[in-house]
């Protein structure tokens, strides 16, 4: 009889968990960097400095703000590989170009967000959007200046546009 009660409570149990399922259980869907595209931004934003004459250090980092790609031109200064990963880490964070966040603190220098770990308010970083969706971003360090980074960064990005849609 125990059996029969006990077994018949946990069929019960489990119709009961599988018809309430929690509102808006499902799997999340989005796109990513795959390696071979991150290389490629990486590698165009690089040689674009190159061309140039400047030597630098690019980072393209994914959804989660983790390195993908890290790239340290011969002689670029050995900062340029913290700044550059700290640059894209703020443009994927932030959402936008870590110019931008550049803009913001001057605006306001008692901002708070400079002090969070691994944020950078320097031009240079770009996000990678992908239908509205921001799904990583590339940074530059090493060149003279900030818009000379950040014009290296978009040379990265427009090489590969057409895989971006």
């Amino acid at each position: 009889m125990i059996r029969r009660v006990v077994g018949m409570t946990l069929g019960a149990a489990a119709i009961l968990c599988a018809a309430v399922a929690p509102a808006g259980a499902q799997l999340l869907e989005h796109k990513d960097l795959s390696l071979a595209t991150a290389l490629a931004i990486a590698t165009a934003a690089a040689d674009h400095c190159k061309a140039q004459g400047f030597t630098v250090s690019v980072a393209v980092v994914g959804r989660n703000a983790e390195v993908i790609v890290h790239l340290r031109g011969d002689g670029a200064p050995p900062h340029s590989m913290e700044n550059s990963y700290r640059r894209a880490y703020t443009a994927r964070t932030y959402k936008q170009p870590s110019g931008a966040v550049e803009q913001r603190v001057r605006k306001d220098p008692g901002d708070q967000l400079v002090h969070l770990h691994n944020v950078m308010a320097a031009q240079g970083g770009l996000p990678v959007v992908v239908g509205g969706d921001v799904i990583g971003a590339v940074a530059v360090s090493g060149s003279p200046d900030g818009d000379k980074d950040e014009a290296c960064a978009k040379a990265g990005l427009d090489k590969v546009a057409s895989v971006l849609r």
